[in-house]
C-alpha cells in the first residue's frame, strides 16, 4: 500500500520509517529545494537526523506525484503552511483517501482546528487525529512508543493501525477529533510553564503539582470547546503533558526555563532563532478564548509573565492561592 507524507521534517521522517519498516511504500513530500538536492545525493536528509531510513521511501516534489495511488495521507506539515498544503492538493485529492493530521497545534489565523480545515477544503469525512506522547527521535530508534488516534470512521482507525501500528508502537482509538486536537496544543504552553519554574531552581515535585493543577483547567477548556473531558486521560492528554512538560528536549520546556530568567532579550533572542510551538499556540489559543468568552487564568498568566509584564516568580505564587 502506497502512504504520503506531507512534510519532512524529523516527525515526518519518523512516522515514515516506521510506515516503510511494516511494508508500505512511502512517498514523501516537500517544497524545500535543498532537502531535494540533499535527498537525491544521499537518499537521505541528514541535516535533520543522520539514521539510515528504510529503501521503500522516496521524495518529490510534485503533489500530483505524491498523491496519485495513495491508499493514505498523513500531513505533518508546520501548522502555519496546513492550510496552504490542503489548498494545493485539492486538485489532486480524493475525497475517498483517508486523511491524518500528525501535526500538532491549531490554526495560527483563526485558532481553528485542523480537522474542521481538512472537512472544509477538501470535502472528506475521513478524517483522523495522531497525537501523544512521543519524541521523533525514540520512534526511529525504535523505543516503545504510544499514540491516541483519534476519527469517527472504525474502516479508517483499522487501516492506519495496520500500516502503522507494531511491536514498539501501539495505537489507541479515541472519537473525539476536538479533544485530541486541544490537548496537542496546550500541552506545549503547559510545558513553557513547567520550564518557568524548572529555571527558578524548583523540583519535578513543583512541576507535577502545576501539571495536576492544569489538567483541570484542560479538561474544562476541552469541555468548552465541545470536546469529551476524559480525553485528557488519554495518550494525547495527561501521557503527552507529562512528557513534554518534563523534558529538557522539550523545546517549549527549554524556553521556559529562558523566560524564568526574565530577561526579556534573550526571550526574544530565543524566539527568533527557535521555533517554540506553545509561544505561538498561547497567542492564538489566547484570541479564541477571548472571542468565545471563556477565561483560563493560567494562560494569561504565562502570557504576561513572557511578555514581561509579571515576574516569573508570580507563577508559583499562583498556583498555591488558586482554587
Amino acid at each position: 500500500m502506497k502512504v504520503t507524507i506531507l512534510g519532512t521534517g524529523i516527525y515526518g521522517l519518523a512516522l515514515a520509517s516506521m510506515l516503510a519498516k511494516n511494508g508500505a511504500d512511502v512517498c514523501m513530500w516537500t517544497e524545500n529545494e535543498e532537502k531535494y538536492k540533499e535527498w537525491e545525493k544521499h537518499k537521505n536528509i541528514k541535516s535533520i537526523i543522520d539514521y539510515k531510513l528504510p529503501d521503500n521511501i522516496t521524495l518529490t516534489k510534485s503533489y500530483e506525484h505524491a498523491l496519485k495511488g495513495a491508499n493514505l495521507i498523513i500531513l505533518v506539515c508546520a501548522s502555519k503552511y496546513l492550510n496552504k498544503v490542503l489548498i494545493n492538493i485539492k486538485p489532486y485529492y480524493d475525497k475517498d483517501i483517508p486523511i491524518c493530521v500528525a501535526t500538532k497545534g491549531i490554526n495560527d489565523e483563526d485558532g481553528s482546528f485542523f480537522s474542521d480545515n481538512i472537512k472544509e477544503i477538501l470535502k472528506t469525512k475521513k478524517i483522523a487525529v495522531l497525537s501523544g506522547p512521543t519524541f521523533a527521535v525514540d520512534i526511529l530508534h525504535g523505543e516503545p512508543v504510544a499514540l491516541a488516534l483519534a476519527t469517527k470512521k472504525k474502516k479508517v482507525f483499522k487501516l492506519i493501525k495496520m500500516l502503522l501500528s507494531s511491536d514498539t508502537l501501539k495505537l489507541r482509538r479515541s472519537r473525539d477529533l476536538i479533544g485530541v486536537q486541544i490537548c496537542g496544543s496546550v500541552k506545549n504552553i503547559i510545558a513553557i510553564a513547567s520550564g518557568i519554574l524548572n529555571g527558578l531552581g524548583h523540583s519535578e515535585s513543583t512541576s507535577a503539582f502545576l501539571i495536576n493543577e492544569s489538567l483541570h483547567d484542560i479538561k474544562n477548556l476541552i469541555h468548552a470547546l465541545k470536546g469529551k473531558k476524559r480525553t485528557i486521560l488519554s495518550y494525547a492528554g495527561v501521557g503527552d503533558l507529562l512528557m513534554t512538560s518534563m523534558s529538557s528536549k522539550s523545546r517549549n520546556f527549554s524556553f521556559g526555563k529562558v523566560v524564568a530568567t526574565g530577561n526579556k532579550r534573550k526571550i526574544d533572542e530565543y524566539l527568533e532563532t527557535t521555533t517554540v510551538e506553545g509561544y505561538t499556540t498561547l497567542k492564538t489559543i489566547l484570541k479564541l478564548l477571548k472571542n468565545k468568552n471563556i477565561d483560563v487564568p493560567l494562560f494569561n498568566l504565562i502570557n504576561d509573565i513572557i511578555d514581561g509584564n509579571k515576574k516569573p516568580e508570580i507563577l508559583l505564587e499562583f498556583l498555591v492561592t488558586k482554587e
